[in-house]
């Protein structure tokens, strides 16, 4: 199956995600190490947490490389899960609209990529309705 060129700019996308969630492990591994945590356990089950995540995304963008609909079908999940997460930094009584926004940016482009590669796909696939 050839992988049309929005599915790989939305790996891309995807990996850099997961780099970035894996760095977040390396600040939480540290937080923890130094005992800037209120609790041990809830830090180590966030950390824990947190790099099944940064697997997940990473694979996601893996199979997004691929042509694997599953790839791209938990990338958008992803997604829209960062968004919400980045409309809820972006709103309320402690609000960080910039936090908010730099959550908010490369999940809408992944989003936008990740919606792209489906419909690209769903073209390309043997016994797709000719255009």
């Amino acid at each position: 199956m050839r992988t049309h060129i929005v599915a790989r700019l939305a790996a891309i996308v995807l990996g850099l995600e997961g780099l970035a969630i894996l760095a977040l492990v390396v600040w939480q591994v540290r937080a923890l190490v130094t005992g800037d945590t209120g609790s041990f356990e809830s830090a180590l089950a966030l950390v824990v947490l947190t790099a099944i995540g940064a697997v997940a995304v990473l694979a996601f963008a893996a199979a997004t490389w691929r042509g694997q609909s599953w790839g791209r079908s938990g990338g958008i999940v992803t997604q829209l899960l960062v968004l919400a997460v980045a409309v809820g930094a972006m709103t309320g009584a402690y609000a960080e609209p910039a936090t908010g926004f730099a959550l908010a940016a490369p999940a809408a482009v992944a989003l936008v990529l990740l919606v792209l590669a489906v419909r690209a796909a769903g073209r390309n696939a043997p016994g797709a309705a000719p255009r």
